[in-house]
């Protein structure tokens, strides 16, 4: 009875969420840019004044993740200090330096009657995020839907519950300064796990749902959502080293893919390696790898070709079929060695996520083959898999990579929290 009194409760809460946030929406839909502009700024200026508040909450959520036994990658995740918050700041201001897509006209045309087109991108809406482990999201995402005039409710895990609750505040009292709704951006300050379905729920309120995490997350919100939803699904990502590779080449983005952050969903989880060039690349990139602590997980050619270099035993294994198919987020690395770049490009598409993949190669007509032929959101040809991201695209930020196709695909920043409708102006044409 009890449970069902709490449930009860908390779909209150979340339908009165969904009331206020569309209401939110209505009038940020509205919002000269200008507006939105300044109101980002003082969002920025107001993350910046609670740095105490967000690093001592900050602080609650790695106490609790410690004690929980989390992983380090996943550790490093939730970390804030004080350089990560300045860049979160940093960024908020990026994104109101950037054109806002609201309003553009995407085209314009003139019918034979006379009637006039036009296709004009506006916001979607309501968007509800759902994400574990990582607090910048909660930023992220709230500046880029109040940028594009959408008002957002947050549901962060429960990992850094405390943390996403003082970021969150803090950019609430930023844009009500500027005279931004108070409901532009809410956060669900509950871990109970109804929460993502009752949310999902919502189709009333929310016009899109998009779920960040791991993959019990995803099918939650894909099975229960009664709107559309954009996946961030798994960053299995891959690096082929042709057999044309440079090889200190190839070592610098392999060590920087895996071992720079490897919490991340666009580190890789899998190096290929053509036949030719497998002796070399391990006895160089293997050892570097092994002396950043990462274990490697081979198929019986690597493996052979690996143990002979006598790694510590804990940093060289056999590789099961599930390795291939797995996002480690963890200095861990399924290697393999194939005997040709068609047998790279079918492993991709068999055992990839399509997130992010790349070939490091010296031979131009091999890696336009592969930019053409691997259909992930993102293909790299001589660069690290880590450029995945917002910031780094030049959008400033962004709520998810998309590995989907439709509507958004790859790094989903502020084009793609919009949508468009037909504006038809005449002058009195009836259709006959």
């Amino acid at each position: 009875m009890r449970r069902a009194r709490n449930l009860m409760t908390l779909q209150h809460q979340i339908e009165d969420f969904g009331r206020r946030a569309r209401a939110a929406a209505r009038v940020l839909a509205r919002t000269k840019s200008e507006q939105k502009n300044r109101a980002l700024l003082a969002m920025a200026d107001e993350m910046v004044s609670a740095e105490p508040a967000i690093l001592e909450a900050n602080a609650a959520d790695l106490e609790k993740a410690k004690a929980d036994g989390l992983s380090s990658a996943m550790i490093d995740r939730l970390t804030l200090n004080k350089k990560r918050l300045t860049a979160m700041a940093d960024g908020i201001r990026q994104v109101a330096e950037l054109s806002d897509p609201v309003g553009e006209i995407i085209k314009n045309w003139t019918r034979p009657n006379g009637l006039r087109i036009s296709k004009v991108r506006v916001p979607i809406g309501v968007v509800g995020i759902i994400y574990e482990s990582r607090p910048n999201v909660t930023s992220d995402a709230a500046v880029l839907c109040t940028k594009t005039g959408n008002a957002t409710i947050l549901r962060g895990g429960r990992e850094s519950m405390y943390s996403n609750i003082a970021i969150a505040g803090a950019l609430s009292r930023g844009a009500e300064r500027e005279g931004l709704p108070a409901d532009s951006v809410l956060l669900i300050p509950t871990t109970d796990r109804d929460a993502v379905k009752l949310l999902c729920a919502m189709d009333k309120y929310l016009d899109v749902i998009v779920p960040r995490g791991g993959k019990g997350l995803i099918e939650t919100v894909v099975s229960h959502a009664r709107m559309p939803v954009i996946k961030h699904y798994d960053g299995i990502c891959i690096m082929y080293v042709d057999e044309k590779a440079d090889l200190a080449m190839a070592q610098s983005i392999v060590l920087n893919a895996k071992a720079q952050r490897p919490g991340v969903c666009n580190a890789i989880e899998t190096v290929l390696v053509h036949e030719s060039v497998a002796e070399k690349f391990f006895a160089t990139t293997g050892q570097a790898l092994w002396e950043k602590d990462v274990q490697l997980r081979c198929d019986p050619r690597a493996f052979a070709i690996a143990s002979k270099l006598q790694p510590p035993a804990s940093r060289l294994t056999a590789a099961t079929p599930e390795d291939y198919r797995t996002e480690f987020l963890d200095l861990i690395l399924a290697a393999r060695v194939v005997d040709s770049l068609d047998e790279a490009i079918t492993h991709i598409e068999e055992n990839g996520s399509h997130h992010s993949d790349g070939i490091i190669t010296a031979d131009e007509p091999t890696a336009e083959r592969f930019l053409e032929e691997v259909d992930s959101a993102t293909v790299y040809w001589n660069a690290s898999t880590r450029f995945t991201d917002g910031g780094e695209f030049g959008f400033g930020a962004e709520i998810g990579i998309s590995t989907d196709k439709l509507h958004a695909r790859g790094p989903m920043a502020l084009e793609e929290l919009t949508t468009y409708k037909y504006l038809l102006r005449g002058t009195g044409q009836i259709r006959v």
